[in-house]
């Protein structure tokens, strides 16, 4: 530990470690995602943030706070304590996202420099910010698509966990072009075949284009290939911002056994690409509407509901 002076070369500037924007194919609504170095930082942000017009749904997945949000500006009414800071504007324009910040004193040093200066920003204009000011920011960023992909049976009675497994090729495959957001177990009804606790997994990726969603894919199915113990993997992929379409197959698959000719049936009346067919690909299709939500997939039985009615 350092005892003696220190020298902070931006003591009021705390930069989260990246925003994302994630949206709907029409680009009506979208899910600006903040990944934050301070988590008590962005818990008030999330606080205040979730009063503002624009937000439907406000939630905190771990240290990334979510923000569901119809797109298109709004007016802030911005009050001391109260409603101190909030998201102004979401404008999507081509292949980037404008989102435009407001605040009051530190909620307006939040709302500038400390996401101005988050990885994968491409450009930003800032006000000043701090003490008694109010404070505004926009910052543009690449816009994405959802890219969810769930993974069922890679491990043995010997050996392994696909929780793990899938975690650790996500993290490797981690990248500007195709960013590693969340990860959820998913519960399954507990079918003889289980190796023990009969979970898959669903990973959720915000990818730029197809090209980067292609190679992700195919980077993601040769690593499974390779480390996985079992021969009956299930790997499929869907592009969308919510599975809503897998709804009820979900949650018969939570609660009751189904089976592999179902599961390939509601696949491709969902257009979901099944990218390995083992029999784990029952329960990798049912993890996928469960992004993002690691505390309610890993109760048996919970039913899934949308994220906005």
């Amino acid at each position: 530990m350092q005892t003696g002076d220190i020298t902070l070369n931006d003591p009021y500037t705390v930069p989260y470690r990246g925003i994302y924007a994630v949206c709907d194919a029409k680009n009506e609504y979208a899910e600006i995602i903040e990944h934050s170095n301070c988590y008590s930082g962005a818990s008030w942000s999330l606080y205040h943030y979730a009063k503002a017009p624009l937000i439907l749904k406000a939630r905190s997945n771990g240290n990334m706070i979510r923000y569901f949000v119809k797109t298109g500006t709004s007016n802030l009414e911005l009050k001391a304590s109260v409603a101190a800071a909030g998201i102004e504007s979401v404008i999507v324009e081509g292949d980037e996202v404008q989102v435009t910040y407001a605040g009051l004193g530190g909620g307006g040093v939040g709302a500038t420099r400390c996401r101005a200066f988050a990885d994968g920003v491409l450009r930003y204009n800032l006000t000043e910010s701090g003490g008694e000011r109010c404070a505004k920011g926009t910052i543009i960023i690449p816009r994405r698509n959802r890219v969810l992909i769930g993974i069922d049976d890679t491990d043995s009675k010997e050996t392994g966990a696909t929780w793990t497994l899938t975690h650790n090729i996500a993290s490797e495959l981690d990248c500007p072009d195709a960013v590693y957001l969340s990860h959820a177990l998913v519960q399954l009804f507990p079918v003889p075949e289980k190796t023990q606790n009969c979970m898959s997994t669903v990973l959720e990726f915000g990818c730029k284009d197809e090209k980067a969603k292609e190679q992700l894919v195919e980077a993601l199915k040769k690593a499974l290939e390779k480390y996985s113990a079992s021969s009956e993997t299930g790997m499929v992929v869907l592009t969308d911002f919510y599975a809503k379409g897998l709804y009820e197959y979900s949650n018969r698959c939570r609660t009751e056994r189904v089976s592999k000719e179902y599961a390939l049936s509601c696949a491709k009346e969902n257009g979901v690409e099944v990218v390995l067919d083992g029999n784990g690909v029952i329960g990798a299709l049912g993890a996928l509407p469960w992004f993002a939500r690691p505390q309610e997939s890993i109760v048996p039985g919970t039913e899934i509901k949308p994220l906005i009615d």
